[in-house]
């Protein structure tokens, strides 16, 4: 009998060439119009819902020793406003990348790993630098 075929991590396998993964949450209004923007630029994407596909403490680990944890962490949202003062007060990087793996809408969206560069968040014009080659 066949050993059964392992299932591919989205977390950890590379996309293929010229293609980008972008992580995030399907519902999300910011994610919307990045996915526009990428369609439309005919700019190949893998789009990983970090609701459903949870993300680990070690990855977002490895995003925030290339942007910062402050970078990521989300405080805009009602998912912030809505945890209890004490957990975030005195904010440091673990406890913070530990809350972000626990609730991923603390996560700012969409966050496109290139390779080369972590994007976050959508910005047109960063995103015709990265993926047209536009000047500012």
């Amino acid at each position: 009998m066949a050993a059964p075929a392992s299932v591919p991590d989205p977390m950890s396998e590379q996309p293929p060439p010229n293609r980008y993964r972008i992580f995030g949450i399907s519902n999300c209004d910011t994610m919307k119009k990045a996915l526009a923007w990428l369609a439309e630029h005919r700019v190949a994407v893998d789009f990983v819902d970090y609701r459903k596909t949870a993300i680990s403490v070690e990855q977002l680990a490895d995003w925030s020793r290339r942007v910062s944890w402050q970078v990521l962490l989300n405080t805009r949202g009602t998912t912030w406003r809505r945890l209890a003062e004490e957990q975030r007060a005195d904010l440091d990087e673990n406890r913070a990348l530990t809350l972000m793996a626990a609730q991923p809408s603390l996560i700012k969206r969409p966050v496109i790993d290139t390779g080369d560069a972590l994007l976050i968040g959508f910005d047109a014009q960063r995103y015709a630098n990265e993926f047209l080659g536009t000047k500012p």
